[in-house]
């Protein structure tokens, strides 16, 4: 499989991120329900108590972002790298992540990905430049 194939994918994810500017640093966990494809699909985040943090969908016409750190109205963007260059996962390579839920290591510059507990469910990805560093881990339910 690549990142052009869909998929569905539910689990854990934890986002720690790290900036030369100390105010800028974020820490998150949430659940997750993932499903499609870079090309079109729809991610939900869930807090740990289950209610909706975020939900994301996107497509050929644009992606959409419902967020309750943004408001209750949901907002429109061209495309799903725009809307995500709106969060705290700017510059997450968001093709690349359906490869890595795979199992597949599709390189992208700047991140180092660490597939050696796939078998387990575990995907950890990190950002090391530019910054903000960011360190994302995954644990998929199997």
């Amino acid at each position: 499989m690549n990142a052009q194939s869909a998929g569905d994918w539910t689990g854990r994810l934890s986002l720690s991120i790290t900036s030369t500017d100390p105010d800028k640093n974020k820490s998150f966990s949430a659940s997750f329900e993932l499903s499609g494809s870079a090309q079109q699909g729809s991610w939900l985040l869930l807090s740990p108590l289950g209610s909706t943090v975020a939900r994301l969908s996107w497509g050929p016409a644009g992606a959409t972002l419902w967020s309750s750190e943004h408001g209750t109205e949901p907002q429109p963007f061209d495309s799903i790298d725009t809307l995500l260059s709106h969060t705290h996962v700017a510059g997450l390579p968001f093709a690349a992540l359906f490869d890595w839920l795979q199992g597949i290591p599709t390189p992208v510059p700047g991140w180092q990905l660490d597939l050696s507990q796939f078998a387990s469910g575990k995907v950890h990805a990190q950002r090391l430049s530019p910054d903000p560093a960011i360190d994302l881990r995954w644990v998929l339910d199997r």
